[in-house]
């Protein structure tokens, strides 16, 4: 007969699989909202207009990975583990409280300090832009804060809602100035900050919940005493020093990717707009919107990948989770080679149709891009498999490796046409990055890399890692 422990282990399971089933739908409909964000602002502004909007957003979500993201993690984790060991998370939440006020009040200080360059030299003198971006960037210092509280307290369901709700604010901006109610790209460009300032109306409901119920001073109270007297975890057991340590290194490879995908997917628009005004790096943000646009619907997959990857490794189960890898792997070719065949045919007018007729598409940018596209989607199926295993110091490399090798070719002028340097950079990189990360799949795991448990806080932080990269 199961004992009572296990039947609640498996019910936490149960429970973690849906609240994660919800997490992918929720990320899924984000990246649709997200890109109608762009196709209709894209028909509403002008190409100037647009293209600052574009090196707005690509310039907020670098700095928000860079800032904001290592405080998620920090209160995403530590709440997960408290909870676990019955402690409070009161503290807690208190340090990262701290800690994301100084890092907000750090930002702005800086960003005043530099208004000058900013304003001239990346958002072309438009004063506006610029205090919509501090903005953006400090109100996204609260979503941040939200989604690692949500996360930590295992409510991924609202957290889904609250990426949900961010979109949906955002994208109620370019629909007000299609259907006449604002104009111009002051309104456009306000949803950026809109969107993590409403999303927070979900958040108060969990906060009351989490304090209310008294289970933030309570945990989970079945945790037991160690042989010395000690709770199991507690700060003064060795093994939860260890667990902290690697827990460390372990949000440092995952920082490392995601600032390393930041890297891949927007230096090129940072360099067109340096060298060829904002038009053009409009222009190339609609081109790579090939692929993120597949890569945000990816990030569904990608969400629910990842637990059953950790659960078949952890079963020992090699023949199926090498096929789980091969299926999505094939599913992804599939995919790029229906793309890619439509943007042969038709890809000129199909970009006009989704962003307006205000630039000229070449087809073979587009093909270029869609290519890269399949490599790309195809490489980050074979990262979650390095995760599953826990071969995240290896695969951090691999990315790190891979964004550094873009940026030296795009800063090279090997190839005279900013676009194409861009594209094949993009295409080229992606390659790099499969072969890389295929080696690193055919290898055995390393003794010091501990496979990522199911339903492990681990596990968790790295769902809401591709979550966080489908904004």
């Amino acid at each position: 007969m199961p004992s009572v422990g296990r039947v609640q282990a498996t019910d936490e399971a149960r429970r973690y699989g849906r609240r994660a089933s919800l997490l992918s739908i929720g990320v899924g409909i984000t990246g649709l909202i997200t890109y109608l964000y762009f196709a209709i602002a894209s028909h509403e502004l002008s190409r100037e207009q647009y293209g600052e909007v574009a090196v707005l957003w690509v310039s907020v979500f670098i700095v928000i990975s860079i800032l904001q993201r290592p405080v998620e993690q920090l209160l995403s984790r530590t709440i997960s583990e408290n909870l676990a060991d019955g402690t409070p998370i009161a503290h807690t939440v208190r340090v990262a409280a701290t800690i994301q006020v100084a890092v907000a009040i750090a930002f702005d200080v800086v960003a005043l300090a530099l208004r000058g360059p900013i304003t001239d030299h990346l958002l072309h003198g438009n004063t506006t832009l610029y205090w919509i971006g501090v903005a953006s960037v400090t109100a996204y210092g609260a979503s941040y804060f939200a989604r690692g509280f949500l996360a930590g307290s295992h409510r991924l369901t609202v957290y889904a809602l609250q990426i949900i709700c961010e979109s949906v604010a955002r994208t109620a901006f370019p629909v007000a100035v299609a259907i006449g109610i604002a104009s111009g790209q002051t309104a456009v460009a306000l949803g950026i900050v809109a969107a993590p300032t409403l999303s927070l109306i979900v958040v108060p409901l969990a906060f009351f919940r989490r304090f209310g119920t008294g289970e933030a001073a309570t945990g989970n109270a079945s945790q037991g005493p160690s042989a010395d007297g000690r709770a199991e975890g507690s700060p003064g057991d060795a093994s939860d020093e260890f667990s902290l340590a690697r827990g460390g290194r372990f949000a440092g490879g995952v920082f490392l990717i995601m600032l390393s995908e930041q890297t891949i997917m927007n230096a090129g628009n940072l360099l067109v707009n340096a060298t060829a005004g904002a038009a053009a790096a409009g222009y190339i943000f609609n081109v790579l919107m090939i692929a993120r646009a597949p890569l945000q619907l990816f990030q569904a997959v990608q969400t629910s990948l990842l637990p059953h990857l950790t659960t078949l490794r952890s079963q020992r189960n090699e023949k199926d989770f090498r096929a789980s890898v091969r299926v999505t792997i094939m599913a992804v070719a599939a995919f790029a080679g229906v793309v890619t065949l439509a943007l042969l045919i038709a890809g000129p007018e199909l970009m006009q149709i989704a962003f307006g007729k205000k630039h000229t598409y070449q087809r073979v940018d587009l093909v270029i891009v869609s290519i890269g596209m399949g490599v790309y989607l195809s490489a980050a199926t074979l990262n979650q498999a390095a995760l599953a295993k826990g071969q995240i110091r290896r695969a951090s490399m691999c990315w790190v490796g891979c964004a550094i090798a873009f940026v030296v070719w795009v800063l090279v002028p090997i190839v005279s046409n900013d676009f194409h340097r861009v594209e094949i950079g993009y295409l080229g990189a992606a390659a790099l990055l499969f072969s890389l990360l295929y080696w690193l799949y055919r290898q055995p795991l390393e003794r010091s890399e501990v496979p990522v448990k199911p339903g492990s806080t681990e596990e968790m932080e790295l769902q809401l890692a591709s979550a966080d990269e489908a904004g």
